[in-house]
């Protein structure tokens, strides 16, 4: 069993601790991997790309792959619809890769409930909420209301911060990078109960 199998890793913070920079500083350094893009109803925002950064649909598209059942989870945020769709998750499983999700709270909760025997969570954040003002206020791709509303929800979220395995406070970006590298190396080698419980009717070999 000491080898690396199909395994998720989510990834949930506040928008505006890192979370994207985080990613693409280890992509070259935790193996074979498939970062899951979310579908989402959002308008898509300057030098975004459909099918890189999200899969843009409209509210009917979006409400139809609920009724086929077609999302591993889904969400309402900030009056937009996320979801997570169930068929290139699979795939990337049955080969053996890491998948990785940025998601919120919610998101979590729900593939923990379907996936839980092979998911790893990290909740990461700023050391304060005026340093997410701040790192917001700096990005400059949100209005003043849809920022006090991203402030609003970090508020919420951080009282749930229990409910992951682990939690970064993304001070130190190099530091950060390393600490979420080895939580990913590890997170790879989760065994699921499937598998456990068939080693176990291996390992007893013998007849008492």
């Amino acid at each position: 069993m000491n080898k690396q199998s199909g395994a998720v890793l989510v990834l949930s913070g506040p928008s505006g601790a890192g979370k994207t920079s985080l990613i693409k500083n280890i992509a070259d350094d935790i193996g074979d991997f498939y970062f899951s893009i979310s579908t989402t109803t959002r308008p898509m925002r300057e030098g975004e790309q459909e099918g890189v950064h999200y899969h843009f649909v409209n509210e009917e598209e979006f409400k139809k792959d609920i009724e086929a059942d077609n999302f591993l989870e889904y969400a309402v945020v900030h009056g937009n619809h996320y979801g997570t769709s169930l068929k290139p998750v699979r795939e990337a499983l049955s080969a053996g890769k890491l998948v990785l999700f940025d998601i919120d709270v919610q998101g979590n909760t729900a593939i923990n409930s379907r996936l839980g025997d092979i998911t790893t969570s990290v909740f990461i954040t700023p050391p304060t909420l005026s340093e997410l003002k701040k790192r917001l206020q700096n990005r400059s791709t949100d209005s003043e209301e849809v920022m006090k509303g991203r402030l609003k929800m970090a508020k919420l979220e951080i009282q749930r911060i229990s409910e992951y395995d682990y939690v970064i406070i993304n001070d130190d970006f190099e530091e950060s990078s390393e600490i979420l590298k080895l939580i990913a190396k590890a997170a790879r080698m989760k065994i699921p109960s499937e598998d456990i419980n068939c080693f176990i009717q291996e390992w007893e070999d013998i007849e008492q």
